[in-house]
């Protein structure tokens, strides 16, 4: 049976010890240490009832409630871990409806995206340094081939997501593209080079359409190769969107470029409500004129016209009188400087040839049509005014803010490209990670109020120290602690996961 024994040593401290007795002989099992005040040698005492509760089968006599005693000599420093942050952000990707434990992999690499995005390589790395999680090369680049087929599932969860936590009826659906270049000059089928919205019309890329709801969250995307031209794009992702989730009539909100003559008479074929941007500098003068006389440049001023791509209606704003003005004057600057020959001979706008020969001069009627557009935004609409009134057409357009601010997210805080895969399979593995990261991030930031970049920040300054304790053989967790921010942030999560 084990026991404690408190010896004096000769530099006059006490050894406490753990003996035992084997033919009437003691025999010392663990030496805990040597201490000189009472308080060293209580606290080597309780160091060996735990040694002797750790190391056999005996219990004591009286059992008292365990006291976790620790010395820090004795301890070794593993290293620091974030699984606070990992566990929240589990407890947020299982209130958007992700199946943990189904979809760890699409969750591991998909966090990752949010706080340090990166390669897959380098994410295996991560994810052992910061949550002492482990992943092979091998296992990646293989439930990599097989993540894709899980699109429809993850599309599903963040339509019900969006129904369950944000109230939404899809009676109004954003939609908008991007393109994702890659870091290579080689392309195939689906990498493609194209009109470039990264500036990067030498690289191969693809093309994106994404549908979010009215607040920004995500819940369809389609890929398309990077030649694809966008206004071809919105009534495959929407008819898709509609057949899967039986959304019937919504108001579809698109910007410019999806306005064509086909995909508005296609619209109204499907009975579908749009509200899309016009290109105000294909409409003939004679409308632009009248505009002009009624609106009398007065800020807020609306006027609607009947246009066989439906109601066209035009705005007047002051502020973005004074930007458009700014502009025309650099742009008129520069086009006189060439004609002029101060400058080179460069393609600007308010120029035309004059002749045959490589001369310019000004072209009169587009400035004077450009001064008058100066302040005006146009928008069609099928939507009659007894239904929403021009204001209220205007707002909804301007909600397509939240597909441009998800797009930046996604590149800018997801990282999505430059994109690294060559294979079809792991670039739309790839891109369904980002949607899914995009999904996560975007329900942190509706239901804190905070971005994403806040959030993320908050939560990962709470770490984890792991000690291993040489004496026990056990190993213990050290929290940091919250602060103020951090409480007020982690408590506005917790509001909305108790949902």
């Amino acid at each position: 049976m084990l026991s404690i024994r408190k010896v004096r040593t000769g530099s006059d401290s006490t050894a406490v010890q753990i003996v035992y007795y084997k033919n009437r002989k003691v025999v010392i099992a663990k030496h805990i240490g040597s201490g000189k005040s009472k308080e060293e040698i209580d606290l080597l005492v309780k160091r060996g009832k735990e040694w002797i509760e750790n190391n056999s089968l005996q219990e004591e006599l009286f059992p008292t409630i365990p006291i976790k005693i620790v010395s820090l000599t004795d301890l070794q420093y593993l290293g620091t871990t974030h699984r606070f942050a990992y566990h929240l952000l589990e407890r947020v990707a299982k209130q958007c409806g992700l199946a943990i434990e189904e979809d760890r992999f699409l969750f591991d690499f998909s966090i990752i995206r949010l706080i340090e995005p990166t390669s897959k390589l380098r994410t295996i790395t991560l994810l052992n340094r910061y949550f002492d999680i482990h992943y092979s090369e091998r296992t990646v680049y293989r439930k990599l081939k097989e993540l894709s087929k899980r699109k429809q599932k993850i599309e599903a969860i963040a339509v019900k997501c969006a129904q369950d936590m944000l109230q939404e009826d899809f009676a109004l659906i954003l939609y908008d593209v991007t393109t994702l270049y890659f870091e290579t000059f080689k392309d195939d089928q689906l990498r493609v080079e194209g009109f470039s919205k990264d500036n990067k019309p030498k690289q191969p890329q693809i093309v994106i359409g994404l549908i979010v709801s009215r607040q920004g969250f995500p819940v369809s995307y389609e890929v398309f190769s990077g030649n694809t031209f966008e206004g071809k794009t919105m009534l495959k992702v929407l008819d898709n969107f509609r057949k899967k989730n039986r959304v019937t009539r919504p108001i579809v909100v698109a910007d410019a470029a999806m306005m064509s003559q086909e995909n508005i008479e296609e619209l109204k074929q499907r009975k579908l409500s749009y509200i899309v941007g016009a290109r105000l500098g294909s409409t003939s003068m004679k409308t632009i004129e009248e505009a002009d006389r009624k609106l009398q440049n007065k800020d807020g001023n609306t006027i609607r016209f009947k246009t066989d791509n439906g109601d066209l209606i035009i705005e007047f704003s002051t502020k973005r009188y004074r930007k458009d003005k700014h502009e025309m004057e650099k742009q008129l600057l520069k086009a006189k400087q060439i004609v002029e020959g101060k400058q080179p001979n460069k393609r600007t706008k308010f120029l035309k040839h004059k002749g045959k020969d490589n001369q310019y001069i000004l072209n009169e009627p587009l400035i004077q049509k450009t001064k008058l557009l100066l302040g005006m935004k146009g928008y069609y609409t099928n939507i009659d005014d007894s239904i929403l009134s021009n204001q209220d057409i205007i707002q909804r357009y301007h909600d397509l803010w939240h597909v441009e601010q998800a797009f930046r997210m996604a590149k800018s805080d997801i990282a999505s490209r430059p994109v690294f895969h060559y294979k079809e399979e792991a670039i739309r593995s790839h891109i369904l990670i980002c949607f899914t990261a995009l999904m996560i991030g975007k329900l942190l930031e509706i239901k804190t109020k905070f971005s994403l970049k806040r959030v993320i920040d908050t939560i990962w300054i709470i770490t984890e120290a792991k000690m291993f304790d040489r004496i026990t053989k056990k190993e213990h967790i050290f929290q940091s602690e919250l602060n103020k921010d951090s409480n007020f942030i982690i408590n506005k999560i917790n509001n909305f996961l108790s949902y």
